[in-house]
């Protein structure tokens, strides 16, 4: 029997569109947790281009690496340049109670 290969998701690969990008940080906004939106503008950067975004933000690659990683905790200042730099806005609107 052979074997399949496979390798790891990435969801960075299917990020084409700044649509795409805004849907999929929308749907970790939704989500509530920091974590999960702080790994999707990762994972948004990425699709990007990490480099680029550096560029844009002022910030350095491997910091932003760090920043942007499971284990980062950026400061917000870093989330909202990071969110200018992809082309991308946050926005807000009530709850329904």
């Amino acid at each position: 029997m052979s074997k399949t290969k496979t390798r790891p998701y990435d969801a960075a690969e299917y990020l084409e569109t700044t649509e795409d990008m805004a849907v999929y940080l929308e749907a970790a906004l939704e989500d509530g947790d920091p974590a999960v939106v702080v790994q999707a503008l990762g994972t948004i950067a990425r699709a990007r281009g990490m480099s680029q975004i550096a560029r844009d933000t002022g910030l350095g690659r491997e910091s932003l690496y760090k920043a942007l990683s499971p284990e980062g905790n950026p400061e917000f200042a870093t989330v909202l340049k990071v969110v200018r730099a992809l082309g991308l806005k946050l926005h807000a609107e009530p709850v329904d109670v």
